[in-house]
């Protein structure tokens, strides 16, 4: 066992576990954020993406040592995040999740998107989110929602 700090979610943190564990496990069971998803196990699927430093990163094959001293944001960190605002607002409209599982994943991955560029093509868009697999198929609405989202406050909507 070691303590691992880092800043979760614009707040310092310190866990003692094995530094080969897995953040997701470090995130869901020991600080009790339920909001990223473990799925394959693998970081194929993208159900359980974070942002490390603002970069999406599959969490449940990153070991928490990996991340002390950084900068780690799960879904309950973005609330206030305009992105992450505007996107939660067009996944409404547009109807996207139906059972929803990954959708935090699918959230994460937009965001950072959506920081990094603004204004996405839909080839932007597809490449983005190329990791995240949704089983229920709603990549159009996935997509259009996105899309829609970086167009909010545009003056020619």
């Amino acid at each position: 066992m070691s303590t691992i700090s880092f800043v979760l979610n614009k707040e310092k943190v310190s866990v003692d576990v094995e530094g080969d564990t897995p953040l997701l496990w470090v995130l869901r069971d020991e600080l009790k954020l339920k909001g990223t998803k473990f799925s394959c196990g693998k970081g194929l699927c993208g159900a359980c993406t974070i942002h490390v430093d603002g970069n999406p990163t599959r969490s449940c094959v990153l070991p928490v040592s990996s991340v002390a001293n950084l900068e780690v944001t799960t879904l309950e960190g973005l609330q206030e995040d305009k992105e992450y605002q505007k996107l939660k607002d067009q996944w409404v409209k547009k109807n996207v999740p139906q059972c929803g599982y990954c959708q935090p994943g699918q959230l994460m991955s937009a965001t950072a998107l959506l920081k990094s560029n603004p204004k996405p093509t839909e080839g932007d868009v597809k490449t983005a989110l190329s990791g995240n697999i949704c089983r229920c198929g709603t990549y159009q609405r996935i997509q259009d929602a996105i899309l829609d989202a970086s167009k909010e406050g545009d003056s020619n909507e």
